[in-house]
């Protein structure tokens, strides 16, 4: 373990994808994820790694494709409209099962929006933003530190289940400066064998190609199916999430990444007025923690599901609590971000409510 080091989240990120082995870095400059791309064309060049800077982020993501096709460590970041435009690319990366990582530094929108953080991506990161039935396996950092430790994370999944990864930061994580501390972390301990899917060069006189398209539609559904079959997989496997003070909790905060670092003072300043609030902060966003939420439903009275945005997680929250209990939603957009007192006030209303109905009932 390195001693810890004062870092921007961008830089700490950049820096944990070098120790991470990345071979090959291919991006275009968008705030407020710059200082990454910035960090990478300083160092990766000299540390066994190209960085290249493409013409647009269409052209970043395509080339990622075909860099992965060969199976080394590579990876891109943007934020979001950058992300907007490499959708296409990303849909034929999850159909070919190609591993790599990718990284959204998230911004106002929608439209050009503003620099300033938000969530506003969730629905585009968890549902598939391209064309198709596909998954990204989704990580959600709460801050600098998490920015490095989900750069191993994310590249030994990308590997395990040949499927794109992506780390789900937003502007004030990206900027915030924070003490991280890098692991010791054995690049060919991780390195899976690639031999028998990538493309190398016709050393074997092994014909390989890599593609997304199938014209026969019953070859299509089958590479659907086995899709399908490794997202249940990962769903069954790799969920990770932070339980806060749920064990007595009467209701229970439901945030993820800065939103949920907030939301964890709030949860301080509720318990310190004797108010049982709890929190559940996923770290995986797909998978997404639905057996943690079904069974909450069955403890708590409510729920309260904080976000930088209008309420996209909420849905998933939603699906899963099926209307046992109410579920509430404390949002803000346009690049603002929720204090700890603005949640406090919305969780004494939401008891505020409960107990006047309770009354009402007597």
């Amino acid at each position: 373990m390195s001693e810890k080091q004062l870092m921007k989240g961008n830089e700490a990120l950049a820096e944990a994808a070098i120790r991470a082995g990345t071979k090959g870095y291919f991006g275009y400059p968008i705030t407020p994820q710059s200082e990454l791309l910035e960090y990478l064309s300083v160092h990766l060049n000299n540390r066994g790694g190209s960085f290249l800077q493409a013409e647009s982020e269409i052209a970043a993501i395509n080339m990622v494709y075909g860099a992965a096709g060969m199976g080394e460590r590579v990876m891109t970041s943007t934020s979001s409209p950058g992300f907007s435009l490499m959708q296409e690319g990303i849909s034929y990366i999850a159909c070919a099962e190609l591993p790599c990582l990718l990284v959204n530094v998230v911004r106002g929108g929608p439209g050009l929006g503003t620099i300033q953080p938000s969530q506003g991506d969730y629905f585009q990161a968890v549902k598939g933003g391209g064309h198709g039935d596909y998954k990204l396996i989704v990580l959600a950092p709460n801050g600098v530190q998490e920015m490095a430790d989900f750069v191993y994370l994310g590249f030994d999944l990308a590997d395990k289940y040949r499927n794109p990864v992506l780390i789900l930061a937003d502007g004030a994580l990206g900027q915030m400066m924070e003490a991280v501390q890098f692991p010791d972390y054995d690049v060919k301990a991780h390195t899976v064998d690639k031999s028998q899917w990538a493309t190398t060069g016709n050393v074997t006189g092994t014909h390989r190609v890599i593609t997304s398209l199938y014209i026969k539609t019953e070859k299509m559904e089958e590479i659907n199916l086995k899709l399908q079959a490794k997202y249940r997989e990962v769903q069954e496997k790799e969920v990770r999430y932070e339980l806060v003070r749920t064990e007595d909790a009467d209701m229970v905060i439901v945030a993820f990444g800065l939103s949920a670092r907030v939301s964890h003072k709030a949860v301080e300043i509720c318990r310190a007025q004797g108010l049982k609030v709890g929190l559940l902060r996923p770290k995986t966003l797909f998978p997404f923690p639905e057996k943690q939420i079904r069974d909450l439903s069955a403890q708590v009275h409510q729920f309260l599901v904080v976000e930088m945005n209008a309420g996209q997680m909420l849905e998933d929250v939603q699906r899963h609590v099926s209307g046992r209990v109410p579920v509430e939603f404390y949002g803000r957009m346009g690049g603002l971000i929720p204090t700890p007192n603005e949640i406090v006030d919305k969780i004494k209303m939401m008891y505020t409510h409960i107990n006047s109905m309770e009354a009402s009932h007597v």
